[in-house]
């Protein structure tokens, strides 16, 4: 859940121009509003800590009762993988400015230093608050639905001698345990893998005592085990790998005397720097810089709580660590394994309700999608609908004798992906097929590298990009010849060609055949795959050219109507807000006093609520079901009511240092449909929402209306759609011009 930093930014020791968190902005003095020179560093929350405190809110989901049982461990899980990622990407970066002594002053006021050690203490606090919603709240929980995670203390006999030739039959032949001595040295740790220091007493055959030894685990072994019926009875019970490795550890030692056997796990620096300016070929760039991720500087030590000060201190000293960075837990070290648990366990009670999505109804009523995007544009609003006819769009295409090309670009999806088959396909039948795909994508990289060499062995023109700018849009542009000429059909969306996430992601897809907007689009694929001068878009905006202008302009216009007496509205909707000049126009138009409503699911760095700044901001942030990741901006426009969509978050990544499109809804009941769908049924003071304070923490609502279950009643994924329910949600929404 959380976002990807971009990786092609500054190379180490440089600051991007108006990079977030830097002091300095190109466009400062071009936008100094009303309340510019009141503006101080503390009148904006860090992003890191902003980060943080996200992960408390997924972390509080594992507490809310309303969730069922297995929902609320992923929940866990969540917050545990997404703070390995916060370490690998966010503190790694902050890390790697003191090693370079590059440390600067974040916008908040923040030093670096300052910033790390703000850091240690969340971070310390939020893991302490993991392992007690682990073990005093979720293991009983389960345990009481007969579901258990077994500690070895509890093994039956039984149990123990099924578990024991288990070990021997599955785990201990893939074992290769490391004496530490001047001709075994400490071996290389992989990044967030399972290990095991262990205290040795005695002399092994070759009559050594060098006291210490080091078990790896290898990614293959299964870290939750299954028990069989025989040894477990009539409830389910599981051990952990590091359960079953450490009752048998002596065998890996064998005529020596294990004093202490204590787990622990490294996380690392999992940046890729890759010289874009001196590189002659960046796939084979990155391809070398991979394997180097997995051993790269470590930002983070986990380990068993009881294991020794002494042993501790090796191993921090082994990584080169601080106090700080040490992490001592209670249970495994890595909570993020026990994902497969909800997997493993066939209780759908104790499971959200499966969802089956419809298809819009525009496109369910005909074999002939070009015709229904032809006669009119189609809004698509994932999960609740389906991902299914942007693959049958794409699937058609291939095999459609009439079309001539396709293009797309293709940031993040799934292995033996629909999409990628479909363009293979499409290469095959003799199309032109053009494939941008984003290398750099964070830890897909390997996966986009084997989709890019796939698309290249059957034919298809593929591009990574532009040097020093990551490709984040999502775009697909079909032509095809028709009796009246070319006809250009288009795909542009908030999320990725994934046909995963889009089961488990809010995101808007949109469908068009404009001649404008196609146009707009193949100038983009220009950019990206040829050389030239920008040429103006007629109805899109870009990053990073236009879509960072527009959307300020947007929100000084907001502000003049607001002095003027006139209605002035803003609501955006995004993953993250941390862009300086952004906020602080927002600041402005606050001041001026227009209502401005911000849905952030993530990162926010607006300080609400500050007299005479922010008072009239509001910015809450969802989490549910579903991973909120759609991007849509709301403009009261004098009337008109202007809506946009978007790939980008008002970050100073996507609207300066990616290629990114925002796209306006043009037709009135599909902006109708996107202001009532994914942002109006987010506001009421009835939602259950989480509201960000201005001391940077959040509260609940008190609301008790589910916004995504609301949304699934109304498309009728969940029972009947009555004609009498309202558009709107009741209460101050209303004020709201009709656009």
């Amino acid at each position: 859940m959380v976002d990807d930093s971009s990786s092609n930014g500054p190379r180490p020791g440089e600051e991007a121009p108006n990079a977030d968190g830097d002091v300095a902005s190109e466009l400062a003095a071009a936008e100094h509003g009303i309340v510019e020179q009141r503006v101080a560093p503390e009148h904006f929350i860090n992003r890191e800590l902003s980060l943080l405190e996200f992960n408390r809110r997924v972390l509080a989901q594992a507490l809310d009762e309303s969730i069922p049982l297995l929902e609320r461990l992923r929940f866990l899980t969540i917050s545990s993988t997404n703070l390995d990622e916060f370490f690998e990407v966010r503190k790694a970066s902050h890390q790697e400015r003191l090693t370079l002594r590059s440390s600067s002053i974040g916008f908040d006021g923040r030093s670096t230093h300052q910033l790390l050690d703000d850091i240690a203490l969340e971070a310390a606090e939020l893991v302490r608050e993991q392992y007690e919603v682990l073990n005093g709240i979720l293991f009983p929980l389960l345990a009481a639905e007969g579901i258990n995670v077994l500690k070895r203390q509890l093994w039956t006999s039984e149990q123990a001698a099924w578990i024991n030739g288990f070990f021997g039959k599955e785990v201990e032949p893939i074992l290769t345990p490391v004496g530490l001595d001047p001709s075994h040295p400490f071996p290389k740790i992989l990044n967030k893998s399972l290990n095991f220091i262990v205290i040795i007493d005695g002399d092994d055959a070759f009559a050594r005592d060098t006291g210490l030894g080091v078990v790896q685990v290898p990614r293959a072994l299964p870290r939750l085990i299954s028990l069989p019926p025989a040894v477990r009875g009539d409830e389910l019970a599981f051990v952990l790998l590091s359960s079953v490795i450490h009752a048998h550890v002596e065998t890996l030692f064998p005529g020596m005397r294990v004093v202490g056997c204590h787990q622990f796990r490294v996380t690392r620096n999992s940046e890729l720097w890759v010289d874009d300016e001196e590189v002659e070929n960046i796939l084979e760039a990155i391809e070398g810089e991979l394997p180097e991720r997995k051993y790269a500087e470590a930002v983070r030590l986990e380990v068993a709580a009881d294991c020794p000060e002494k042993v501790v201190r090796l191993l921090r000293q082994r990584f080169e660590l601080d106090d700080a960075d040490v992490y001592r837990v209670n249970g495994p070290v890595n909570v993020g394994r026990l994902e497969v648990l909800h997997g493993l366990v066939d209780r759908p009670d104790l499971k959200y309700p499966p969802l089956t999505p419809r298809i819009p109804r525009a496109l369910a009523r005909t074999e002939d999608p070009f015709a229904a995007i032809r006669e009119r544009d189609i809004l698509v609003h994932h999960p609740y609908e389906s991902f299914a006819p942007v693959i049958d769009l794409v699937r058609r295409a291939a095999s459609d004798p009439d079309v001539l090309a396709i293009k797309q670009t293709l940031y993040r999806t799934e292995r033996n992906s629909a999409i990628v088959a479909a363009l293979v396909a499409a290469a095959r039948n003799g199309k032109q097929v053009v494939a941008v795909v984003e290398l750099r994508a964070r830890f897909d990289e390997a996966e986009n590298i084997d989709l890019a060499n796939q698309l290249q062995e059957v034919g298809a023109q593929v591009v990574y990009g532009i040097v020093g700018y990551k490709t984040h849009s999502k775009m697909t542009l079909i032509v095809r010849r028709e009796p009246d000429g070319l006809v250009r059909y288009v795909h542009l969306g908030t999320g990725n060609y994934h046909a995963r996430t889009a089961r488990t992601y809010t995101d808007l897809g949109f469908l068009t055949a404009d001649p404008r907007i196609a146009e707009d689009v193949h100038q983009v694929f220009h950019r990206l795959t040829g050389l030239g001068a920008t040429r103006p878009l007629q109805l899109l905006l870009d990053a990073p050219f236009t879509l960072r202008q527009e959307m300020r302009r947007r929100i000084r216009l907001e502000a003049e109507n607001a002095r003027a007496g006139q209605p002035a509205r803003i609501i955006a909707k995004m993953n993250a807000l941390t862009e300086v000049n952004t906020i602080r126009a927002l600041y402005d138009a606050s001041a001026a006093g227009v209502q401005i409503d911000l849905i952030v699911r993530g990162a926010c760095c607006v300080r609400p609520g500050v007299p005479g700044i922010s008072e009239n901001i509001r910015v809450r942030s969802v989490l549910g079901r579903f991973l909120e990741h759609s991007r849509l901006f709301y403009f009261e426009d004098g009337g008109r009511g202007a809506v946009f969509a978007s790939s980008a978050d008002w970050m100073s990544r996507n609207l300066y240092r990616r290629v990114e499109t925002c796209f306006p809804i043009l037709d009135p009941e599909l902006k109708r449909r996107a202001l009532e769908e994914d942002l109006l049924v987010y506001l009421g003071s009835h939602v259950a929402a989480w509201e960000l304070q201005a001391d940077g923490g959040h509260v609940r609502t008190g609301g008790d209306l589910d916004p995504q279950q609301e949304i699934m009643r109304r498309l009728g994924v969940l029972g009947e759609v009555s004609d009498e329910d309202p558009d709107l949600p009741p209460g101050e929404i209303r004020s709201l011009r009709p656009i």
